[in-house]
């Protein structure tokens, strides 16, 4: 009985110290969340997206994602709203803008 109830409880802490360090790694490889996409709109021929950073304590990186191309890399200062160009209305719609780290 001592047996089958020191394993069982092996189990449990080796269980739990994995699951703290996979959610640790998590953790540490998340980028900050600051550039958000406010609308995607089309003027003149030209394809925009307007970009909002909602940290006001650091610059936001963004990367926007486009079928069949290069994503488009950026950044936005400190607490700013702008309108990013990334392609004309003849290239495909921006699937999603991404955050990653500066």
């Amino acid at each position: 009985m001592r047996k089958i109830m020191s394993i069982a409880l092996a189990g449990v802490v080796c269980g739990a110290s994995l699951t703290l360090a996979t959610a640790t790694q998590a953790a540490a490889d998340q980028v900050p969340r600051c550039a958000k996409v406010r609308k995607y709109f089309s003027s003149g021929g030209q394809r925009y997206v307007r970009l909002m950073n909602l940290c006001t304590q650091r610059p936001a990186c963004y990367s926007i994602v486009i079928p069949h191309h290069a994503d488009q890399r950026g950044r936005l200062p400190k607490g700013t709203t702008q309108d990013v160009r990334y392609g004309s209305t003849a290239t495909p719609r921006a699937l999603y803008v991404k955050n990653v780290s500066c």
